[in-house]
């Protein structure tokens, strides 16, 4: 349910508490066995309690809603790969762990930080987030509000697929700079 015009994204919410931590995220025993996207997408958040299955409810373009440091323990880089290989477009929270955050803008992955919608969003909630200007609407209640707006650095990377494209972008036009 993803209707992406520029960096506008729209999709249902799925509601998670505080503390969600890596290995919820994607459980050792798949991350250990398969960096296929498809596989860790598939078990994406089922060691989150009462969450069995929840990949297969997922549809592409949902919105992942979180409390308080979303993404702790440890350092699975991985885990973002995961979410987003379920079908959740972005990830609102009411903060997430320094670890997870870097890991998710290293692979160009939205994640925005509101600790208003992350307490007022609930579950199924139809929601709307303009990542340019840092509004997030829940079409649902009818509310609005206010996250960070993405700065253009990040704008680019999501745009390009992560960090990694990125650089090998700049590389490239240093190169073909110094071969003028």
């Amino acid at each position: 349910m993803t209707a992406e015009r520029g960096l506008v994204l729209r999709g249902n919410s799925w509601k998670f508490g505080d503390n969600v931590d890596t290995d919820q995220i994607i459980p050792a025993r798949y991350a250990i066995y398969s960096m296929d996207e498809k596989v860790l997408g598939e078990h994406a958040m089922e060691d989150v309690p009462d969450n069995a299955g929840w990949s297969k409810k997922v549809l592409a373009g949902d919105i992942l809603v979180a409390g308080s440091n979303f993404g702790c323990g440890s350092s699975r880089e991985i885990a973002p790969v995961a979410i987003r290989a379920a079908g959740i477009s972005a990830v609102i929270a009411d903060s997430f762990a320094r670890i997870f955050f870097r890991n998710a803008i290293n692979i160009g992955y939205p994640i925005l930080q509101c600790p208003q919608a992350a307490e007022a969003v609930r579950q199924g909630d139809q929601l709307e987030i303009d990542l340019e200007e840092g509004i997030i609407k829940n079409l649902t209640q009818g509310d609005e509000y206010r996250a960070d707006a993405f700065p253009e650095f990040m704008t680019e990377l999501i745009h390009m697929g992560g960090l990694a494209p990125w650089v090998r972008k700049r590389l490239a036009e240093k190169e073909a700079a110094r071969s003028r």
